[in-house]
């Protein structure tokens, strides 16, 4: 396990010295093309200024500044017991130090993410949706699977490289949209000066704009490509934590296969953080491996309902071998053979295969996020009274009958 914690720290390490050149050459570049040759050094500060300001930004507040983004709010053991108790177990059978803090987005597409600076500090959050479409067995392997991310030190690349990939962009955007919007300037410019000064910057010009344009897709490229490096591992940790492959598998599937919106809340920087690629596609087809934020989900349940002799990372890694006939992704270093025997299925989610209408579930975790007051009046009607209502008491719709609503 350490020595998988160690390489995903090298590779982290690498990625991150690779964006950040990707950024300086290009703040360089933009530098040149505004102030001439002198103007590089000053294009390579501002750049340098941007990512050391929003990096330090992204250790004191990153989390939660993703946690903001994606409309993930703090719930409490009432909302979700169950959520609850799993997340306690994962803890202890990854020997996290500290409980991660559970937020619940209210969004009834099925998807979970985690992050944090630290597995002191890490906090994880599911869609309402995937609480309402998985019985016990699939939610366990879904939060295994972050709870790796946690152990693996992922999180922390997450927000980092997330804030590199903002800085890239950013600085790409505000470039173009200015070369825009000065165009007329430009030119004036360029037909005043000297015929060799005004080609000579032209020139420069042409060549920050191609920089500022291939520049966040470089960058991007660099970090779907650890991402889903990581969602790999992050799989093969989830079946070690669990001891039940198929819990995730069919997770996987349920999740791939669901019908409900796009995540409302997502966007190009958050999108690698969740368990599944959150982009909704009009016509289902198979993605490029560079420009996919995450792993073919079939590919992933085919490796783990592979995983038969067993749930350690060798017994993955085999598996991994097996189906995608690739080298495997595991590190050397951790393919230690360990005896991880498989589990059954968890009785209590044999019960849990229900068929009452789903939706109306997920809709009451939803209501219970956003702190809606549940009342059972005794002729058996169940009210749901809103967090705006004024009153302090309310009637029932069905026997007329005064309930007093709790402070």
């Amino acid at each position: 396990m350490w020595e998988l914690i160690r390489a995903n720290k090298r590779s982290s390490i690498v990625l991150m010295v690779l964006m950040a050149v990707v950024l300086m050459l290009l703040g360089f570049v933009i530098g040149m093309a505004f102030f001439g040759a002198e103007g590089g050094f000053f294009g390579l500060i501002i750049a340098t200024a941007i990512w050391l300001v929003l990096t330090l930004i992204s250790f004191s507040s990153g989390d939660q500044i993703l946690l903001a983004a994606s409309k993930a709010k703090p719930v409490t053991h009432d909302v979700h017991p169950q959520l609850f108790n799993i997340v306690e177990e994962m803890k202890i059978a990854a020997g996290l130090p500290a409980m991660p803090k559970i937020y619940i987005i209210n969004d009834p597409a099925p998807n979970a993410f985690a992050t944090g600076r630290s597995p002191k500090s890490a906090s994880v959050a599911v869609t309402a949706g995937l609480l309402g479409r998985l019985n016990r067995d699939e939610l366990q392997g879904v939060i295994a699977h972050e709870i790796s991310h946690i152990v693996h030190r992922d999180i922390l690349f997450i927000t980092l490289a997330g804030i590199m990939l903002g800085s890239i962009v950013l600085l790409s955007q505000v470039f173009l949209r200015g070369m825009f919007y000065s165009s007329m300037g430009s030119r004036r410019r360029y037909s005043s000066g000297g015929k060799g000064g005004g080609q000579a910057q032209l020139v420069m010009m042409i060549v920050a704009i191609v920089a500022a344009i291939l520049a966040p897709i470089m960058a991007y490229l660099l970090y779907f490509a650890l991402s889903r490096r990581r969602e790999y591992l992050a799989d093969a940790g989830g079946a070690r934590l669990t001891r039940y492959p198929e819990g995730l598998a069919s997770a996987l599937e349920k999740i791939a296969n669901d019908p409900s919106p796009q995540l409302a809340s997502v966007n190009k920087v958050t999108a690698p953080m969740y368990i599944a690629n959150p982009f909704k596609k009009k016509k289902q087809r198979k993605l490029s491996d560079l420009t996919s934020t995450h792993p073919p989900i079939s590919e992933r349940v085919k490796i783990l309902r592979n995983m038969s002799q067993g749930a350690s990372f060798k017994d993955y890694s085999d598996a991994f071998t097996n189906i995608t006939h690739k080298k495997t992704v595991v590190p050397v270093a951790a393919l230690t053979k360990e005896d991880i025997a498989l589990r059954e299925a968890d009785v209590r989610a044999k019960k849990e295969q229900r068929t009452e209408n789903q939706m109306r579930q997920v809709g009451d975790i939803m209501r219970r996020v956003n702190q809606f007051i549940f009342l059972t009046c005794a002729c058996g009607l169940k009210l749901k009274i809103p967090p705006n209502f004024k009153s302090k008491k309310v009637d029932c719709p069905r026997c007329r009958k005064t309930l007093d609503l709790p402070s």
